[in-house]
């Protein structure tokens, strides 16, 4: 489908100006940004928006492909993962001149988020909003088996002591958490809480000592039998929402972010809470949970600054979106919205994003190009280590050798 008028219907006076928007999430995402770009056609009857969306599982291959081929969608959802790669590939429309025309008014919006959109001097794309890691636990399943509910400052060896006791209480047919071993934001917020970083320009800010550590925390941490078995765990490693362990009734914990409660909460019908990824939360930062970039091939570059621009600041679009893509960038309507809310999960990523804001630490750059393909070698040398493969000195020597070459690529 994508691909066959990726750069707009260039239809003039004949027909109206068709525009490709391609994002990816769950149906519930799709269902509000479907009445999004209705609300935006209602008002503009002259452009014609063509809505794809998928899984979050293949995303990034499809757009991968599309991309090469010089057909990436007029407007297109992207995150910090990929983009430096596709801002250095020249992908996106650089929307510097419809920001400082006003075409794009990112006045209210906060400065860290409209920052961590821009690479070497350029707005490459538009925060639709702020989110940061959270994990999120089965209250109900909690509750049955008479356990505690996780507490934000608990350090990971108090995470897997309370597991053990989950998958022990649970009879070893349900686990107590995910093993994030493969999740690189994880990892992350593990370094900043230890006053290291991920990336330092295009290079890694940590050492293979850091790594190896790593994996052997949860190595320990599956002989506790905190965690499940390592096929179940390959279940989740994609990241998609309906794969999560903590949906498909075989762990009490899953590693996300804090506006993906709501999408996870449509999947199950045990309730879900929410707390901070274990260890000091100033290894947390205000991120901006997803981008808006358009098309360097677009022909209609007005029409897509008008429509993203639509996107982040209309008021009836924040209260469609909700927090499903994080608490709004333009920080009035993020305020209009708070109050009316009636959602629970949304109520309840608001009052985590908030609560946990102070704490937040500073946050670093946007990953560097080649992030991306990282992140995916990441997760599985770190599956090998899971699999009883490679040992952790093994797999950490094998992710520098390969992240060299991904980051000078």
């Amino acid at each position: 489908v994508l691909g066959a008028a990726a750069c707009g219907d260039d239809s003039g006076s004949d027909g109206p100006v068709t525009i490709e928007f391609f994002w990816w999430g769950g149906e519930a995402r799709a269902e509000m940004t479907e009445k999004a770009l209705a609300l935006y056609t209602q008002k503009n009857p002259d452009v014609k928006i063509e809505p794809i969306w998928q899984a979050f599982d293949g995303y990034y291959d499809k757009l991968a492909t599309i991309s090469a081929g010089g057909n990436a969608p007029d407007i297109f959802q992207i995150d910090d993962n990929g983009l430096a790669e596709y801002a250095g590939r020249n992908v996106t429309l650089d929307l510097t001149p419809y920001v400082r025309n006003g075409k794009i008014d990112l006045s209210k919006h906060a400065e860290g988020l409209t920052r961590y959109g821009q690479l070497d001097g350029k707005q490459v794309a538009v925060a639709t909003g702020e989110n940061t890691p959270a994990m999120i636990y089965d209250k109900t399943k909690l509750k049955e088996l008479g356990m505690p509910e996780p507490q934000e400052g608990w350090s990971y060896e108090q995470l897997f002591d309370w597991a053990s006791q989950v998958t022990a209480k649970a009879g070893g047919k349900y686990w107590g958490t995910m093993d994030t071993s493969s999740d690189y934001k994880a990892l992350w917020l593990w370094l900043r809480a230890q006053g290291k970083e991920f990336y330092d320009g295009n290079k890694l800010a940590f050492t293979e000592a850091d790594l190896v550590a790593w994996f052997r925390l949860w190595l320990d941490a599956r002989a506790k039998n905190a965690t499940p078995p390592a096929d179940v765990v390959h279940e989740a490693v994609t990241g998609s929402v309906s794969t999560q362990l903590v949906v498909t009734g075989k762990a009490a914990t899953s590693f996300m972010w804090s506006n993906q409660l709501g999408e996870l909460q449509k999947a199950t019908k045990n309730e879900l809470g929410m707390v901070a990824y274990p260890g000091d939360p100033k290894g947390q930062w205000a991120r901006a949970s997803l981008y808006w970039a358009a098309s360097s091939r677009t022909k209609h570059p007005e029409v897509v600054a008008d429509i993203i621009n639509f996107l982040v600041n209309d008021p009836e679009v924040a209260k469609i979106f909700g927090v499903d893509r994080g608490l709004p960038a333009n920080m009035d309507t993020r305020k209009a919205i708070e109050g009316t809310l009636t959602d629970p999960a949304m109520k309840a990523t608001v009052a985590f994003e908030n609560a946990i804001a102070p704490k937040f630490g500073p946050a670093p750059a946007p990953p560097p190009k080649g992030h991306s393909g990282l992140r995916n070698k990441l997760r599985d040398i770190a599956e090998s280590v899971t699999y009883g493969r490679a040992t952790p000195e093994e797999a950490a020597k094998q992710f520098f050798a390969e992240a060299q070459a991904a980051l000078a690529g």
